[in-house]
Order: structure tokens, then sequence, then C-alpha cells
């Protein structure tokens, strides 16, 4: 036997929210703060070409200054990436060349960006070469970062 129940009540009236921190950390912070426990060979830049972020593997693996040595200072310039061609003799890239690596390429085309790095660690002949795939970071319609993620080429 069917049985129908009816019930009134108040009307329902939504009540305000009290905003969450994470809404007034930015993304480029966010993401900051994931990159520093990442496992994987990752960094963050502004689009002023600045670290932000690096994790532990990528310093390991780029041969960059861990954590806070190396926050503020430039991915590219004196002291810290050397990014070479693929040539036998690997000379050093010049600026069109440098505007093409993926985490630059990610801030100016603002689209995803991949590509073969060919680097070489201060005071070391040998040469790296590795995979980067990197993304924009958006806030409020605009880039303002980009996270890049490296895997080593072994040959």
């Amino acid at each position: 036997m069917a049985h129908v129940e009816l019930s009134l009540s108040g009307a329902f009236v939504p009540q305000a929210r009290t905003p969450v921190e994470s809404e007034f950390v930015s993304n480029i912070d966010r993401w900051a703060a994931t990159v520093w426990q990442a496992v994987e060979p990752c960094l963050v830049i502004d689009n002023h070409h600045t670290v932000v972020a690096v994790s532990p593997a990528a310093s390991d693996l780029l041969d960059l200054p861990k954590g806070a040595d190396v926050v503020g200072k430039p991915l590219l310039g004196e002291g810290s990436l050397r990014l070479v061609d693929f040539t036998a003799g690997g000379s050093e890239l010049d600026l069109p060349e440098l505007e093409k690596i993926p985490p630059i390429l990610a801030l100016s085309s603002e689209r995803l960006a991949r590509g073969l790095l060919r680097i070489q660690p201060p005071g070391d002949e040998r040469h790296i070469t590795v995979d980067a795939i990197a993304t924009p970071i958006w806030e409020n319609g605009h880039v303002i970062a980009s996270l890049t993620f490296f895997s080593e080429i072994r040959y």
C-alpha cells in the first residue's frame, strides 16, 4: 500500500559562506607550494623569467642551486642554466633561441610548449639532454608564470 507524507517547513535560505584561505592565495603561490614538494623534476618561473620554485629533483637534474638559493634568480644568464645547441661543439644558445625554450615559450605563446634542451652543468664538459614540457599558469585571464616538467633523455 502506498504511503504519502507531507511536511511543511520554512524556506531554505542559503547562508553567506566565509571565503577559505585558498581564495586569497594566487595561482603562482599554489603551484609553487606544489613544486617545492614534488618528487618529479619541475620548476615554476614568473613572466620575468625568474625562478619562483624548483623541486629537489629538478635542482639535481639541472644542476641548479637548492631551495631558496635559486628563488628570485633568473632561469637563464650568469650562474643559471647554460643551454647549448645540439652540434658536436655544443655552442651556447643565443637570445632568439633561448626565447624558444619551453618554459619561456609557454609564457610568450600562452600555450603548452615542449622541446628538448641540452644543458651543460657549470665546470663540466658533459651535456645533459632533457625533454621539457611547459604549461602557462593563468590568473584573471593573464599568464603570470609557467610550470615546466623535465625528463632526462638517456642514450
